[in-house]
């Protein structure tokens, strides 16, 4: 059983979010019970509950098992310190907490990283860092535009170098106009050295659709053996 499985992408704005809620929603279509983890998040609103991040509550609600909000997203980044690289301390042993709680009561949580792979901490160190302490297998969205193929492979090559297992790819079309889709995606399954485990086709309000059969566990054959 695969109990964790970290999500990051190509570049920031590529669906990682969207795609965590699809894998969230065919492992539960599969009957294992997930949950959705945003260790740390920015740009978060005030509300009556008090703040929230909006890619957090998109994880909270693609959950199969119901938790709170503080199990979720455990920290939050003020507005003024979000992106302001002040040095200041990251808590990286409460995100490692809250993924050994959450670890302890569903089967799979997936976790949604922010931005890239080497997105830069307030603390300056790369959250990969975190991931690679933590040992967690890695799931790479692709935002299919122009320049993906470079970032998609520069990205499986320091996920490998960083000594972690890549899962396999998953391609999300954010641009529905760009020409010669076909063929990007036969680039990536020629040169990505790992499984294409998903394609995701662009879908307005895609938060907020049944996205499981978008995914493609097959290669993997974790579904097999939990449901044989």
């Amino acid at each position: 059983m695969l109990k964790h499985m970290f999500v990051t992408g190509t570049d920031t704005a590529v669906g990682k979010t969207v795609v965590a809620r699809a894998l969230l929603q065919h492992l539960a279509a599969s009957h294992f019970t997930t949950v959705g983890y945003k260790p740390i998040a920015e740009r978060n609103l005030m509300t009556a509950e008090g703040l929230r991040n909006h890619d957090a509550l998109v994880l909270q609600t693609s959950s199969s098992l119901e938790r709170p909000y503080s199990d979720v997203n455990p920290l939050l980044l003020t507005e003024a310190a979000a992106g302001c690289f002040t040095g200041a301390a990251v808590d990286y042993e409460a995100m490692s907490r809250g993924l050994r709680h959450l670890s302890a009561l569903a089967d799979t949580v997936v976790v949604d990283g922010n931005c890239g792979w080497r997105a830069i901490m307030n603390d300056y160190r790369p959250y990969s860092e975190w991931v690679i302490r933590e040992r967690l297998p890695v799931v790479l969205v692709i935002g299919i535009k122009l320049g993906c193929i470079s970032h998609a492979k520069l990205t499986a090559e320091a996920i490998l170098n960083d000594g972690l297992p890549l899962l396999g790819w998953i391609a999300n079309r954010i641009n529905p106009g760009l020409a010669h889709y076909a063929e990007v995606l036969g680039v990536l399954n020629h040169i990505m050295p790992a499984p294409k485990l998903g394609d995701l086709p662009y879908l307005p309000r895609a938060e907020q659709r049944d996205l499981a059969k978008f995914i493609d566990f097959s290669p993997l054959n974790i579904v097999a053996q939990h449901t044989a």
